[in-house]
């Protein structure tokens, strides 16, 4: 994977250039996204499979860094304050202190370095964009299962909470990977 140029990178939004009201405009659409993403689920304990991860990952390759993790802290904001946009419209406050905080304070970091490797062009091609999606995953489940590992040690955070989704982060990956190539090879440019 080398750098090219991030004249040349691939954030079709490009929000950065946008106007304020725009941007605030895009916040709320992003966690409109990542709430939706959130609801499509399937029930597993201690922590449910959700489109999440898709959702934040895409968020920061569209948003770039700084409005993607702006996008996903306004969403788990949202959650923390009541609002139903987490998996199975868990209460906020439940979320954050129980097995799934890890994930969710993973969550913004990760849209950041999607975000920030899709500015710098590593979202140019899709073997390169699969792979930083790939990162992000993987730095999700790494957060999440060292949060889990501490509430109830390595072996039930590796068999419930990493090793079961794995195979679903690398569909993801692949699929949010396809989906900025259908954005790139449509010719998106919104700026």
């Amino acid at each position: 994977m080398t750098q090219t140029n991030p004249a040349q990178a691939f954030v079709p939004l490009k929000l950065a250039n946008r106007s304020l009201g725009f941007q605030a405009l895009a916040v709320v659409i992003g966690t409109m996204f990542l709430a939706v993403s959130s609801w499509i689920s399937v029930p597993m304990i201690p922590v449910p499979i959700t489109m999440q991860t898709f959702a934040v990952t895409m968020v920061g390759a569209l948003y770039g860094w700084r409005l993607g993790g702006i996008t996903v802290v306004a969403w788990l904001l949202q959650s923390f304050i009541g609002l139903p946009v987490l998996a199975e419209g868990m209460p906020g406050q439940l979320a954050f202190a129980g097995p799934t905080a890890g994930y969710l304070f993973a969550f913004p970091v990760v849209a950041a370095m999607v975000g920030y490797l899709a500015e710098r062009g590593f979202t140019r091609n899709p073997f390169s964009s699969a792979v930083v999606m790939l990162m992000g995953n993987a730095l999700c489940l790494a957060v999440g299962g060292l949060w889990l590992a501490g509430l109830f040690g390595f072996d039930v955070a590796w068999a419930s909470g990493v090793a079961p989704f794995i195979l679903g982060g690398v569909l993801k990956s692949a699929l949010a990977a396809a989906m900025l190539e259908a954005l790139r090879r449509s010719g998106i440019r919104l700026s």
